[in-house]
């Protein structure tokens, strides 16, 4: 039940490049692209080697215009992403009600802890009504959460303070379902 809490302890704080402050130039789009489901793809092909994506992963950067792209110290190029770049694939919940936390490991092993640097968010979908929970990783880079996951999510909403709806709680923040 500990092993996410024990990676974040062990987890390189340095982990991402710091690409919010590199301003290289533009080189264009190579036909890189990160699909729905969270593989990474090259003009076209599934990059197969999971150390090469997570070395991407590192440099990845989601500008204030909403593109992505990697960043190195020397170069900028484009990243299409169908929704968002990462997908939060474990979760650890402790505690219940205010004292609750959760932890969330990504397909890129990123591990964060949700609350208000690492914020957790509703999107209702569609026709349908059905929600599209994310979790923050870092910089403006989402993780969605998978759909076994949001299960487990359900099970732990609760009242909110002043009986003010349903929702998540984590490190003392409330995140609320929205209606649907």
């Amino acid at each position: 039940m500990d092993r996410l809490q024990d990676l974040l302890k062990n987890a390189d704080q340095s982990g991402a490049a710091p690409v919010e402050r590199w301003n290289p130039p533009y080189c264009g789009d190579i036909g890189l692209a990160i699909a729905r489901d969270g593989s990474w793809h090259y003009q076209g092909s599934r990059i197969p080697r999971p150390a090469l994506v997570k070395l991407f992963a590192r440099v990845l950067r989601r500008d204030e215009d909403g593109r992505y792209f990697l960043v190195t110290p020397v170069e900028k190029v484009d990243v299409a992403v169908a929704d968002v770049p990462f997908i939060a694939v474990e979760m650890e919940a402790s505690g219940a009600g205010r004292g609750q936390s959760l932890l969330f490991r990504t397909n890129v092993d990123d591990v964060v802890r949700c609350g208000a640097d690492h914020p957790l968010r509703f999107v209702a979908e569609g026709r349908d009504g059905g929600l599209k929970p994310y979790v923050h990783v870092r910089g403006r880079l989402d993780a969605l959460v998978t759909r076994a996951l949001v299960y487990d999510l359900v099970d732990l909403a609760c009242e909110g303070p002043d009986g003010s709806g349903l929702g998540i709680w984590s490190e003392g923040v409330f995140f609320p379902l929205p209606d649907v």
